[in-house]
């Protein structure tokens, strides 16, 4: 059989998930919109942010988000981007972006897992991240590509212990147990460089923040 039909089933497969899954989360008050692919989600993600109302727009540091490579074409739209992540920034201007973020028309990040039965589960270092997708912003875009699907909490605790946790650390240059070794080392609290220090567990959105969900039949990010 050739690998182009093995690609077909498999993502059929991945479909079927994602689609029970969007019911759930429909159920829990998030909006979500399928997309086929990252092709797909890039296009409902500028289609998204194109509109007149978000001219301030915050990015969470997510890799799922940049691989889409939405904000040459926002900030040529004259889009006001609000990215931390910038290496021309300095400490205190990093940390008034963030800020700033708490505060914009729309938040775009992603999550480091989603469980099966539709809730959210993220650990983060400042806060800033899980800050922005809970209140604040006038609405929040979640980027979710089908490897962050997991069983459950317990399962989405592990895979950032064991994935999305250790090799964060190794892209961001943080001095701790898990970046040398490729698993978690358990050093929350005797750490000073740690990026697992908040934990949340999302079951539906705030009253005050619309919540949209791009699940996406591909793998994002980490």
């Amino acid at each position: 059989m050739e690998q182009s039909k093995v690609n077909e089933m498999l993502a059929w497969a991945s479909q079927k998930k994602l689609d029970a899954v969007g019911k759930k989360l429909e159920a829990r008050g998030f909006k979500v919109i399928a997309c086929a692919d990252r092709t797909a989600a890039r296009s409902a993600l500028m289609k998204l942010l194109a509109a007149p109302e978000h001219q301030t727009i915050g990015f969470g540091g997510s890799m799922s988000v940049g691989v889409l490579e939405v904000e040459p074409e926002l900030a040529a739209a004259g889009k006001t981007l609000l990215n931390h992540g910038n290496p021309s920034l300095s400490f205190e201007e990093k940390m008034a972006v963030m800020r700033a973020q708490l505060t914009c028309d729309v938040f775009v990040a992603s999550t480091n897992a989603l469980t099966e039965d539709g809730i959210l589960v993220n650990i983060d270092g400042n806060g800033n991240r899980v800050a922005a997708m809970i209140f604040g912003p006038k609405q929040v875009v979640l980027v979710v590509g089908r490897n962050k699907l997991v069983p459950d909490v317990h399962a989405g605790l592990e895979r950032i212990a064991q994935l999305a946790g250790p090799v964060n650390a190794y892209r961001l240059n943080r001095k701790t147990p898990c970046a040398t070794t490729g698993s978690c080392g358990h050093c929350s609290g005797a750490c000073p460089e740690s990026i697992c220090r908040m934990t949340t567990i999302v079951k539906q959105p705030s009253a005050n923040t619309p919540t949209t969900i791009l699940l996406v039949n591909d793998d994002l990010g980490l």
